[in-house]
């Protein structure tokens, strides 16, 4: 078996800079800006665009799409023919 092939594995600072939300987990995330963390250590930060805590989805402010409604007006401008155009009779 080949010896240090692995990534570094370490604990790295993800922050949300949108929704002011940090959480420490490990990764082989790497960066030069460090933070100190609630426990008094200094951890590696990585900034994220976004997170559980700014994330649509997750927040409950996600837009559902209308298929129904989407349906319908196809139906309405096209009509509800539900075939093909040439009937092989």
């Amino acid at each position: 078996m080949q010896q240090n092939k692995q990534p570094d594995y370490h604990p790295v600072v993800f922050r949300d800079r949108a929704a002011g939300y940090a959480f420490l987990t490990r990764s082989t995330a790497t960066s030069d800006t460090t933070i100190e963390w609630d426990d008094g250590e200094t951890y590696p930060v990585v900034d994220v665009e976004i997170s559980s805590e700014s994330h649509p989805f997750y927040t409950g402010k996600a837009r559902t799409v209308d298929t129904e409604g989407r349906v319908a007006r196809f139906e309405k401008r096209y009509g509800s023919g539900g075939g093909s155009s040439a009937d092989p009779a």
